[in-house]
């Protein structure tokens, strides 16, 4: 019986293909490998593999798990997709696809939490890669206060406000309200660019302005504004943009 079928992990125009699982070698299954190697020599294909188990009639689970990081463009930006994202491939159903937002949920507090023993915001860049896993995926705007002690190490984050895909609003009030309630001598405001273009808008620059000569009145310094992006989009490809390092503060 020559009739193989074409292998259903590859699209026409080639932009995914996959090992199927039935033509691996026993001891070269993603289980297998796990078990005897460990996580770490895994590919990502493999990884996913072993969280969804199983796959469809057309597609098995290695075809699929390459299928999912192709459309997604990598294994970290599957922290954006909804159940939907996932629901539309053929082999994921409900249940399923609420376990992989699960995992993913898991994996970003994982890296929050790692960040939160009292982290030392000396530079623009720290605050950065603290907030990356925070920011991941949002697609609105958030507005955060980091309320710091003597030292610049963080006493208190709060989210302040989570405004519309398009404007994110912050009354200096609000922001120093939390500042004054953890007793805070200085606070570094950050929000997020859900486009990851970072390069702050005339309404970013007019909040630090307010921040700036609000904080003087309640003897509280503001050490820097951050705006989040990504790197990728960032056409300073910091994946930030600060102002105090750009001179405004």
């Amino acid at each position: 019986m020559n009739n193989t079928p074409s292998d259903p992990s590859t699209t026409g125009n080639g932009a995914y293909q996959a090992v199927r699982l039935r033509e691996m070698a026993v001891n070269e299954r993603p289980q297998e490998r796990l078990e005897k190697h460990g996580p770490a020599p895994m590919s990502d294909t493999e990884l996913l593999a072993m969280l969804l188990r199983s796959g469809s009639r057309d597609l098995d689970v290695m075809a699929l798990s390459s299928r999912i990081i192709s459309e997604a463009g990598s294994l970290s930006e599957l922290v954006k997709w909804s159940s939907a994202d996932f629901k539309r491939l053929k082999g994921i159903g409900k249940v399923k696809a609420l376990q992989l937002i699960a995992v993913m949920e898991i994996a970003r507090r994982v890296l929050v939490q790692k960040n939160d023993f009292q982290p030392h915001f000396n530079s623009p860049d720290l605050v950065f890669q603290y907030f990356r896993p925070v920011a991941a995926g949002l697609e609105v705007e958030k507005f955060w206060v980091l309320c710091l002690n003597r030292k610049n190490r963080l006493m208190k984050k709060t989210e302040v406000t989570s405004g519309t895909a398009s404007s994110s609003l912050v009354h200096p009030r609000e922001v120093f309200r939390e500042a004054i309630r953890a007793g805070a001598l200085s606070i570094i405001a950050v929000h997020n660019h859900p486009s990851g273009d970072p390069s702050p808008s005339s309404a970013d620059i007019q909040v630090t302005r307010q921040l700036r000569e609000a904080g003087k009145t309640v003897s509280i310094d503001i050490l820097d504004h951050i705006i989040i992006g990504s790197v990728a989009n960032d056409p300073a490809q910091q994946g930030y943009y600060s102002f105090k390092e750009a001179g405004f503060l």
